[in-house]
């Protein structure tokens, strides 16, 4: 995500939900990440189209949907490129999109604020309104060297 987007540039947007919009605690919905529904719904404004991306389907996904209907963001689309797509064999899993944001990225997830500064540069007004501070420390810290990490040693 080091490239830096203009205002008037809108994209479509693939949106991973758990460790993402939420810190990871899959079955279960975990508490949102620091500025998630602040930044989608500023996104949003700004006139790119969201889909939720996911994993999850079935009742966890409609968990997954309601949860951010209630918090203000309503998607696009929702594992599918656009509304009217159904799904079939025939077609492939993956959506187009011009971003994909997901905590699984090479790096880990870089936050909502940094996701914020890449897209729109120009600033602009943006409210950042803390909602849950330990929302953004979901991952358990290790002490592990890069060695003992590579080779489990």
């Amino acid at each position: 995500m080091d490239q830096q987007f203009t205002s008037y540039e809108s994209k479509i947007i693939a949106v991973d939900f758990d460790g993402t919009i939420v810190e990871h605690k899959y079955p279960a919905i975990g508490k949102e990440m620091l500025f998630a529904f602040a930044t989608l719904k500023e996104l949003q404004k700004k006139g790119h189209k969201l889909i939720l991306w996911t994993f999850r389907d079935g009742e966890l996904l409609q968990e997954a949907v309601d949860y951010c209907r209630q918090n203000g963001v309503e998607f696009y689309a929702v594992n599918k490129s656009y509304p009217e797509e159904v799904y079939d064999l025939s077609i492939s899993r993956k959506i187009n999109a011009d971003l994909f944001i997901d905590d699984r990225n090479v790096g880990g997830f870089v936050g909502w604020s940094k996701v914020w500064q890449i897209l729109h540069p120009e600033g602009g007004e943006f409210d950042h309104q803390l909602v849950n501070p330990g929302a953004h420390n979901n991952y358990k810290k290790e002490s592990k060297s890069v060695f003992k990490k590579l080779f489990g040693k």
